[in-house]
C-alpha cells in the first residue's frame, strides 16, 4: 500500500486555521514569532524546490526559536518520512502528539503509517485505531486507514511466524544480465518452461526445455513472436495452447488484448485475437488456463467489476467458442486491485496477487480454494517473508505443489534487472498433489494414431472432470488431482471404447504419472450370421475397468452406471454386434464359490443391458472364476487386476 507524499498531505491538512484550545501549550504559524515564521516560510519554499537539506536547516532554526512550534515539527517529520528516514519521522510525530495530542487527528494516521513502515506493527495498530476514532475529513482516507489497520494486524502476527522461504535462481541458462526475465509458467509434466524476456522495449515469449533435470538455454518462440511485444502468458497443462497478452496493436479492441495460439505437428499456429467476447476497450491481461484448457481466468479493469482490477473467467464450449466472461466475485475480488491469477492443475486452488486483502503491504500473494459447491473460499495470505511491504509479482506452482516460480528484481546482488527464481512451497500453502495421465491412442490392428474423444469422470461425484481430444499424433495429457477416483473413457466412432480406472482417493503423495498406450479395437463392418445362430469366434477381451460390485457380491455399485451406459450405447449404435460378458475373480476363497461369483457378476451386467433394451439374442455371459488370471495373485495389485469384468465381440 502506498500513501501520498506526507509533505503534500501536510499542506492539505495543516494549512488552515485550527482550534485555539491549546494555544498556550504550542505555537502555530499564526502565533509564532516573526523570526520563526520566516524560517518556516523559507523551509516550505525549499521543499517546493526539493532542497530538503535547506528546508530541514530552516526548520531547526524555527524550532530552536519556538520549541513548541507544532507546524514546524510536523513539517520536519513529514520531510523525514518522504526521505525514508522513518526513525526521525516517528520521533517528530510523537513529539507533536506529546505537545498537542488534540491538535489534529491526522497526526495519529501519520504516526501509525510511519510505525508500519518501521515494522512496529503493534504500535501502528494502536495509533491507527486512535485515528479512526477521531474526525476524518475524507471518506477515501478512512478507507485507506482501515486497510492499513487490517495490514498491520496481519503483519504483527505474520512477522512473528515466518514461513520457510529460500529462493534460488532458476537457471544460469535462463536468467541473463542484459535482459529481464519474467512470468515463468511450467507445463504440467515439468518438461517445459514458458516465460517473457524483455530486452530494451522489446518483449518476446521464450521456452526452455528440461533435460536430465537441468533447464536448457531459453529459445524464442519464433512462430508467435513479432516485432511488437508478446508477454504475460499462460500455457495449458498439455503444452498445446498458449494464451498471451499483446498491447496497442492495430485492430485490437482495447489497450491490451488476449491472444491465443495452438500447437500442431507443424508448430505453433499464427496467434489470433480472442475476439470481442473476451476483449473489450478496457485492459485485459494476465491469462491463466485451467489444466484441461476449458476455463480461462484473466485480469481486467472492464466495467461491471468490483474493484479497480478484477479477476474474470470464461469457459470454452464444445464448439471451441468462449462464453461471455463472468466476474469471479467476492471473496476473490476486492475494491482494489486483484490480478495475476494462476489456477493450479488440481482445479480448486488459485494463487493471485492483491492489494485489497489483509497483507504485508503493497501487492501480496494469496491463495483461495473452491469448496464442494464450487465456491471460492476466503483468500489466505502466503505469509512472510514470501510477502513483504514491497509489491510481490505473479507466482506459478509446479504440478506436485512443491515448487513455486516467480520473478524478482531484488535478489540479485548489485543489479536491479528481473530474473526468475524458484523456492520450495511451505506445506501449509501447497495445492493438492496432482499427477497426470499421458497416452497415445492407436488403431489396435494397424497401429496408426487415432483422433479420439477423451473423458475423465470423478467417480465420487459422478461429474465430468475433464474432456478433450487427442492431437494428430493420437496423444493427450490430463491432470489427475489426488483425493478422488477417476474413470477414463476413450471413444471413436466405429471402434470399441477403452476404459481405465485411477484410484487416487486415499493418495496423500504425488503419484508417478500414468503413461499408457490405448489400442482401440475396430468394430466389424458386417456380420454374416445365419438365422437363430449366434457367432462363436471371440475377439480380444475389452476390460470394463469402471464396473464395480459390492465386496464378495454380484450387486452393481452406482459408480458402474456410466461404464455400463457406454456399453449399452455401443450396442445400440452398432446393431450388428454380438457380445459375451465374462466375469473373473482372484484365487481368494473356494474355487467353486469364485466360479459362481464370477458368473453372477457377468449376469448382472447382462441383466442391466436387457433392462436397457438390448435383445437377449445379442448377449451372452460366462463366469471363469479364478481360472484365467492376467496377473500374479501373490500381491493385492495382482489380485485386483484378476478381479475383472470384460466383454468380447463375437464374430
Amino acid at each position: 500500500m502506498r500513501v501520498a507524499n506526507f509533505f503534500c498531505l501536510f499542506l492539505f491538512f495543516f494549512s488552515g486555521c485550527f482550534s485555539s484550545a491549546y494555544a498556550q501549550e504550542y505555537t502555530t504559524t499564526k502565533t509564532a514569532s516573526n523570526k520563526a515564521s520566516k524560517q518556516y516560510s523559507k523551509a516550505r519554499q525549499s521543499v517546493n524546490a526539493r532542497e530538503y537539506d535547506k528546508a530541514l536547516a530552516a526548520l531547526d532554526k524555527a524550532i530552536k526559536d519556538q520549541p513548541n512550534y507544532i507546524n514546524a515539527i510536523l513539517l520536519k517529520a513529514s520531510i523525514y518520512y518522504d526521505q525514508k528516514v522513518f526513525d526521525k519521522a516517528e520521533n517528530g510525530f510523537q513529539q507533536a502528539l506529546q505537545i498537542a495530542p488534540g491538535y489534529d487527528n491526522f497526526v495519529w494516521f501519520q504516526l501509525a503509517v510511519t510505525q508500519w513502515k518501521r515494522k512496529q506493527f503493534d504500535d501502528s495498530v494502536k495509533n491507527m485505531e486512535q485515528f479512526l476514532k477521531g474526525d476524518i475529513r475524507r471518506a477515501s482516507l478512512r478507507t485507506e486507514a482501515e486497510q492499513y489497520l487490517r495490514n498491520a494486524k496481519f503483519a504483527a502476527i505474520a512477522i512473528k511466524n515466518p514461513v520457510p522461504f529460500d529462493p534460488q535462481p532458476i537457471s544460469e541458462f535462463i536468467n541473463t544480465n542484459e535482459a529481464d526475465e519474467t512470468l515463468p509458467v511450467p507445463t504440467a509434466d515439468g518438461s517445459s518452461l514458458i516465460y517473457t524476456r524483455r530486452l530494451g522495449r522489446q518483449e518476446d515469449l521464450y521456452i526452455s526445455l528440461k533435460k536430465e533435470g537441468q533447464w536448457q538455454k531459453g529459445q524464442p518462440i519464433e512462430s508467435i513472436n513479432t516485432p511488437m511485444n508478446e508477454g504475460a502468458q499462460s500455457i495449458s497443462a498439455d503444452g498445446k495452447t498458449i494464451v498471451f497478452t499483446a498491447c496497442n496493436r492495430r485492430g485490437d479492441f482495447g489497450s491490451c488484448d488476449l491472444y491465443i495460439s495452438e500447437k500442431t505437428e507443424k508448430g505453433w499456429t499464427r496467434p489470433q485475437n480472442m475476439g470481442s467476447t473476451i476483449n473489450t476497450p478496457s485492459w485485459e491481461s494476465q491469462p491463466a488456463l485451467s489444466s484441461d484448457g476449458r476455463i480461462l481466468y484473466f485480469a481486467s479493469d472492464r466495467t461491471g467489476g468490483i474493484g479497480k482490477r478484477d479477476i474474470w473467467y470464461s469457459q470454452r464450449q464444445e464448439n471451441g467458442k468462449w462464453t461471455q466472461p463472468v466476474n469471479a466475485g467476492t471473496p476473490l475480488n476486492t475494491g482494489n486491485n486483484d490480478q495475476a491469477p494462476f489456477i493450479h492443475p488440481d482445479g480448486v486452488t488459485m494463487y493471485f496477487m492483491s492489494d485489497g486483502h489483509p497483507g504485508m503491504g503493497g501487492s501480496d500473494l494469496y491463495l483461495s480454494t473452491k469448496n464442494a459447491q464450487g465456491q471460492w473460499q476466503e483468500p489466505k495470505n502466503l505469509g512472510y517473508p514470501i510477502n513483504t511491504d514491497a509489491n510481490e509479482g505473479a507466482i506459478t506452482i509446479s504440478l506436485d505443489g512443491t515448487q513455486a516460480y516467480f520473478t524478482s528484481d531484488q535478489l540479485k546482488s548489485g543489479q536491479r534487472d528481473n530474473d526468475l527464481y524458484t523456492f520450495e512451497m511451505p506445506p501449509g500453502i501447497r495445492p493438492r498433489p496432482v499427477t497426470y495421465v499421458e497416452a497415445i491412442v492407436k488403431d489396435k490392428v494397424t497401429g496408426r494414431p487415432l483422433s479420439a474423444s477423451v473423458e475423465l469422470t470423478d467417480l465420487q461425484t459422478g461429474q465430468l472432470f475433464a474432456n478433450t481430444f487427442t492431437d494428430r499424433q493420437g496423444r493427450f495429457l490430463i491432470c489427475l488431482p489426488t483425493g478422488s477416483n477417476y474413470a477414463l473413457n476413450v471413444e471413436k466412432r466405429s471402434y470399441a471404447f477403452y476404459s481405465e480406472n485411477f484410484a487416487l482417493e486415499k493418495s496423500t503423495k504425488v503419484e508417478d504419472p500414468f503413461l499408457i498406450e490405448v489400442n482401440l479395437l475396430p468394430l466389424p463392418k458386417e456380420l454374416v450370421v445365419k438365422e437363430n445362430e449366434v457367432p462363436k469366434e471371440e475377439s480380444t477381451p475389452i476390460l470394463l475397468k469402471n464396473v464395480f460390485f459390492e465386496t464378495g457380491s454380484a450387486k452393481l455399485l452406482d459408480a458402474s452406471q456410466q461404464e455400463l451406459n457406454r456399453l449399452y450405447s455401443l450396442l445400440k449404435d452398432n446393431p450388428n454386434i454380438f457380445i459375451q460378458i465374462n466375469g473373473h475373480t482372484d484365487d481368494v476363497g473356494e474355487e467353486e464359490d469364485n466360479l459362481v461369483l464370477s458368473e453372477n457378476r457377468a449376469k448382472a451386467v447382462y441383466d442391466y443391458l436387457l433392462k436397457k433394451g438390448i435383445k437377449d439374442d445379442r448377449l451372452s455371459f460366462k463366469g471363469f472364476g479364478e481360472t484365467k488370471p492376467i496377473a500374479s495373485n501373490e500381491s493385492e495389485e495382482g489380485r485386483q487386476q484378476n478381479r475383472r469384468t470384460e466383454f468380447v465381440i463375437l464374430k
